[in-house]
């Protein structure tokens, strides 16, 4: 995968008569980011659309406190970021007025944008023009109009006084008008140990028409929270943005820190990251696979699948010091080093769970009760998966195929050939075989590190870049695409955060999947995908 040139993008918005320029305080440099006219926001994003590239992530933010006008206000900035299928990334920027805020929207072109425009109107006060849904998503009815949690103005240590009208307010799900159907709300409080999320079902008889989601129930502010964070801090915070993605996330701000920082990690830290990653994939789609059939009924794999997952999670314990390697990353490399007899362990571990992976794969297949349930349940259309920019097992089992490990050729994943599942089918059951293949290749690859594991440091020093500058990371977690942004000021702290896991992009594909769907079908394909809560409200 080669380096998006620093004059393709430019030069193709400069042909449509979009004027931009290069910022200089963005890192890395492989990875431009232009400044381009509040007018010129929606047309840009056509232009990328035009051009086949994928969004990742929208975004806004104010001026730091070294960046105010001469009344003393603070620009607002909104971001896009893009990933071409043959180059890297690109970002783009406008200017806002801090009066009028305000910015068109881009969700007619990308489908996806729609919520995270949401999230800048709920956060920031941002108006944005023609946008297809208006209705606010992470705030909730209990919080004043006029708070805004990204905005510096905000006291976030000033309890929110909840407003009775706006408390009265219902939100608005897609009306169901039929005589012959009906609603079933579901949630928020699950029966389950699952988080808080609510699901509205049309249905007639048992058949689902449509299933309208609203989360928000877990925003932690973690956003907001991270100002002020030394990277140190700021590392921690981040690795406990979605539980079960701690590397996923903690890599991705560790490695957008280090953009920023321009420094870089030692090739042996940058093998055990990979590692550290691939285990931690590797026991997230045991555990789903598990999940999944004992939703259908099909326990002796579920205790199987908890069976080999518990491994992982003992070794981890002993060899990482936490089950779900929480904090084994740090800015710079990786906070554990493993002895020759460690890498062994982990071999040996790695080479029984996939061989017996492999044995399940073989009971599971041969099983007529399971195949029943999963074949041909919860699709996602090649179409549709590519319309909305379906990321991760998810993307690849129906026929999108985005994966960072190539598309940013990361260390230590430039030094190997990654071999992506191709599904085509967008069911239950291919998002089943995506997880076994993904499964299989982890398990090569962990052991291909681990017999070159080079020698050497495990961690480089970390020299703080000067106030102002931002960095941009993206990392392939388990999930799929985890996207990190984030901007220094004064103290060598951080100033701003973003952060978009994949769920964000992903809860839209299984709105879609669930359709025509029987109701009692819905757990099974809600945890085919098994999307994040905590990584989608924040």
């Amino acid at each position: 995968m080669t380096a998006l040139s620093n004059t393709w993008f430019a030069e193709r918005l400069g042909d449509h008569a979009i004027h931009s320029q290069y910022l200089e305080d963005h890192h890395p440099t492989h990875m431009p980011c232009l400044e381009i006219r509040r007018l010129d926001w929606a047309h840009a994003a056509e232009e990328a659309k035009r051009l086949d590239m994928r969004l990742v992530a929208v975004w806004a933010t104010e001026a730091g406190k070294h960046d105010v006008d001469a009344e003393g206000k603070r620009a607002l900035y909104t971001y896009m970021a893009f990933a071409h299928p043959e180059h890297r990334h690109a970002l783009l920027r406008t200017e806002l007025s801090a009066e009028n805020p305000e910015i068109h929207s881009i969700s007619n072109h990308y489908i996806s944008a729609s919520r995270m425009e949401r999230n800048i109107q709920d956060l920031f006060g941002i108006h944005v023009i023609d946008t297809p849904d208006n209705r606010q998503w992470l705030k909730h009815e209990h919080w004043p109009e006029d708070a805004y949690g990204l905005r510096h103005t905000f006291d976030s240590k000033t309890p929110l006084l909840s407003d009775p009208e706006r408390a009265a307010i219902d939100y608005e799900y897609v009306p169901c008008d039929s005589e012959c159907a009906y609603e079933i709300p579901v949630g928020p409080v699950h029966a389950g140990i699952i988080e808080p999320g609510h699901f509205r079902f049309i249905a007639v008889g048992e058949k689902i028409l449509n299933m309208e989601e609203r989360l928000g129930y877990v925003h932690k502010g973690i956003e907001r929270a991270m100002k002020g964070r030394t990277v140190s801090e700021g590392l921690k915070l981040a690795a406990r943005v979605s539980g079960d993605s701690t590397v996923g996330h903690a890599w991705a701000f560790a490695q957008a820190c280090e953009y920023a920082a321009n420094i870089q990690i030692p090739s042996r830290a940058s093998y055990l990251r990979g590692v550290l990653c691939e285990r931690e994939r590797i026991a997230n789609h045991i555990g789903d696979i598990g999940a999944i059939c004992n939703d259908a009924a099909f326990a002796f794999m579920h205790i199987q699948c908890s069976r080999l997952r518990e491994d992982m999670a003992r070794l981890n314990k002993g060899i990482f010091g936490h089950r779900l390697l929480m904090d084994s990353l740090i800015i710079g490399g990786v906070a554990h080093d493993i002895s020759p007899i460690m890498c062994q362990k982990i071999i040996q571990q790695t080479r029984d769970i996939a061989d017996e992976v492999e044995r399940l794969r073989d009971i599971y297949a041969d099983t007529p009760s399971i195949q029943q349930r999963v074949i041909g349940a919860g699709i996602v259309s090649i179409d549709d998966a590519k319309d909305i920019g379906l990321l991760g097992f998810a993307g690849r089992a129906s026929g999108h195929y985005p994966d960072e490990r190539i598309e940013e050729a990361y260390a230590p994943y430039d030094e190997l050939d990654i071999a992506i599942p191709e599904g085509k089918l967008g069911g239950v059951s291919t998002r089943v075989w995506v997880r076994f293949e993904e499964i299989a290749h982890a398990s090569r690859m962990i052991i291909a590190w681990l017999e070159n594991l080079p020698k050497g440091d495990i961690q480089t020093p970390w020299i703080a870049p000067e106030a102002g500058i931002s960095g941009f990371a993206s990392i392939e977690s388990w999930r799929g695409e985890i996207a990190v942004w984030a901007r220094f000021g004064a103290n060598e702290k951080i100033d701003r955060y973003f952060v978009r896991d994949p769920s964000a992009i992903n809860w839209l594909g299984l709105e879609l999947a669930v359709r025509t769907v029987p109701v009692p079908d819905f757990p099974l394909v809600n945890k085919s995908f098994n999307c994040s809560y905590s990584g989608n409200d924040l």
